[in-house]
């Protein structure tokens, strides 16, 4: 899919692929309402996007004023924000899951003007803290009866229903048409797009500035990276649009491509989801695909026998079969024999689970361990993986459809210039572009750095924060550590999440960590031993697991004691801890460990949005707990 430069305002893409890719009569989103799936065309949409634009042109917002959302997925995002992009508004999306503190916080940074909330246990932690954001003249529940969750001081803002506001809308288009035509047309590709607040793992979020020509651009050279994309594909969408990868990875490219958007119920339905709308094409996090993982060799596995036995053999085969295509090689009559009964005994099967129509998935997010993906490669089903942060648009790097290195996410896509920095001398060891790629090229390691039009414009109000994020030469620090293999960006860990032992040695945690989460009886792990002597780690078991071997019920999980101190456990733990340990340096090997009852929490501010631990929070928080099982360790000894 070819998309051209002059498409680089995020509401041409749409307009574009009604005049040159589909008729407006043309599908474009689904969503379920009660049993159905109801599809939405074009027209439908663009009908109500116009009314929206009107509605916001009619109470007086401008160019650049921003209009913040607090909503899940759905049609209601993609109207209420096609509505703002086109007349040059400023999107500032909200994770549902943050604390009332943190939504004030954004909607105060932003000066937000109007808020669209999504459910009513969303519009009642609104109504608490809206009248402490003096900008905010509007909010607009996107639901019926919102009315008994507003609570009952009166608020300052002005409420109106979602359907209210379109229906107001419709009566103003024909008036708003040829402003709302003249306000698109004025956008500029170096104007503000959005403004999406990093996670915080550290202080106070900050407002990332992206512009239209950095999405613009993002999207049109990963469809150049990514060309097996289609018109005819459809997405289904369950990552937050809140977060900038399914806003672009999913829905910026489904507008560009002219591509389905079918929006899941939720995690918990993700999976009947997929097996009603059958996607082609789906992205995720690597945390699905080890569920998925574990849960298939499970269900290969428990039951032993026969059926184990030829569950195992399957993936047998998958693995020489894939070795021999990814390396170029015709695979022999006999091996080829061979893998289409392991498609058809085990494969199929599984591939059935999500939909059977899956052409490939892009993992993005976070890293995904080396043998998550071998293991998919083996079922046949392909895993792309891409890399990025909020301030780059994200993509900076995507896997090739046609060349895997498990492993790395992917190669440098076109326009951007990635180098690796020595971390204490500032030295650059290299600097990568898509022209010099070469697949036998490796590099030293260090932070990653990158500068083109995928960089952020800067973070809102904050120029200070700016100039210590953008260097003078314009490179953009990752903070995230990596080399290049085999012509491929290998992330290593986060530059934050380094520890330095005792002994000065350097210990990237995620490594350690993707290593000792190998093991289906571990569910989460954080690493300890910066300034210590030896490594340590809070562990999350895999509750499922946990239940199934020792019997227990989930009154187990809301016992007060945070961590769980029975031996049996805590033994059944150790055994993949000491196991796994010999994959590892001695200095990486997990000495002692604290098995948690439960995740960390976000509501306890223990993790980000995203899922990254706050390190800084947790080891305060659990300090007291950490000291002990270091003594009781040295008392060991």
């Amino acid at each position: 899919m070819n998309i051209t430069p002059d498409i680089n305002t995020v509401p041409k893409f749409i307009r574009n692929t009604v005049a040159t890719i589909h008729h407006e009569t043309h599908p474009f989103l689904q969503h379920k309402v009660g049993n159905e799936w109801v599809v939405i065309s074009y027209k439908q949409a663009l009908d109500k996007i116009d009314a929206i634009s009107a509605w916001f042109l009619e109470i007086g917002v401008k160019k650049g004023d921003r209009l913040a959302l607090i909503i899940e997925n759905g049609p209601d995002y993609v109207y209420y924000d096609q509505a703002l992009q086109q007349i040059g508004a400023v999107n500032t999306s909200i994770y549902p899951t943050l604390s009332e503190t943190e939504i004030e916080y954004i909607l105060n940074d932003s000066g937000a003007k109007t808020l669209i909330v999504g459910n009513p246990f969303l519009l009642r932690k609104v109504a608490k803290i809206a009248n402490n954001c003096p900008e905010l003249i509007r909010i607009i529940p996107a639901f019926d009866d919102f009315e008994k969750n507003l609570g009952k001081n009166a608020l300052n803002a002005g409420v109106i229903g979602f359907k209210e506001l379109i229906a107001e809308g419709h009566t103003l288009v024909h008036q708003y048409r040829l402003a709302i035509n003249i306000a698109r047309e004025a956008i500029l590709p170096s104007d503000l797009s959005c403004l999406i607040y990093t996670s915080g793992t550290t202080g106070t979020p900050k407002g990332v500035m992206l512009t239209h020509y950095n999405l613009c651009e993002n999207v049109r050279v990963c469809l150049l990276q990514i060309p097996v994309i289609e018109s005819s594909d459809l997405f289904l969408s369950f990552l937050p649009l809140s977060h900038v990868f399914e806003r672009t990875a999913t829905y910026h490219v489904c507008l560009a491509a002219g591509c389905q958007i079918a929006f899941a119920q939720s995690l918990d339905l993700l999976a009947k989801n997929m097996g009603e709308v059958r996607p082609t094409v789906m992205n995720c996090v690597p945390r699905l695909l080890e569920r998925i993982h574990d849960k298939a060799i499970k269900g290969g596995t428990e039951a032993g026998g026969m059926k184990a036995k030829i569950f195992l053999w399957a993936l047998k085969i998958g693995r020489e079969y894939r070795i021999a295509s990814e390396a170029g090689k015709k695979s022999g009559p006999i091996l080829s024999y061979q893998y289409k009964i392991a498609d058809k005994l085990v494969f199929s099967k599984i591939k059935e689970k999500t939909g059977g129509r899956l052409k490939f998935m892009i993992s993005g997010g976070g890293a995904l361990p080396k043998n998550i993906g071998e293991f998919f490669g083996d079922l046949g089903i392909k895993v792309l993986e891409g890399f990025g942060l909020t301030e780059t648009s994200p993509v900076m790097s995507v896997t090739e459809n046609d060349r895997q290195v498990y492993g790395t996410v992917g190669r440098i896509i076109p326009g951007i210039e990635v180098g690796i920095q020595n971390v204490e001398t500032r030295q650059i060891y290299t600097v990568q572009t898509y022209d010099t790629f070469s697949k036998n090229y490796q590099s030293e390691e260090g932070e990653i750095i990158v500068r083109g039009h995928c960089v952020m414009k800067g973070y809102w109000n904050k120029p200070e924060e700016t100039a210590a994020a953008i260097d003078p030469e314009g490179w953009f620090h990752t903070g995230d550590i990596g080399r290049f293999f085999k012509g491929n960006l290998q992330i290593t860990d986060r530059l934050k999440n380094m520890l330095v032992n005792a002994y000065g040695k350097n210990i990237y945690p995620t490594p350690v960590e993707n290593t000792y989460l190998k093991s289906p009886r571990i569910e989460g792990v954080f690493l300890i031993g910066d300034k210590r002597e030896y490594v340590t780690a809070i562990i999350i078991p895999a509750r499922e697991a946990l239940q199934e071997t020792f019997g227990l019920t989930d009154d187990f999980f809301a016992q007060k004691d945070l961590f769980i101190n029975e031996k049996e456990i805590t033994d059944w733990i150790g055994q993949d801890v000491r196991r796994l340990s010999n994959e590892l340096a001695k200095f990486e090997r997990i000495k002692g460990f604290k098995v948690k009852r439960n995740p960390f929490s976000m509501d306890e501010g223990e993790i980000t949005p995203t899922m990254k631990a706050k390190r800084k929070v947790i080891e305060k928080k659990y300090a007291g707990d950490i000291d002990e099982m270091y003594l009781q360790e040295a008392d060991a000894d």
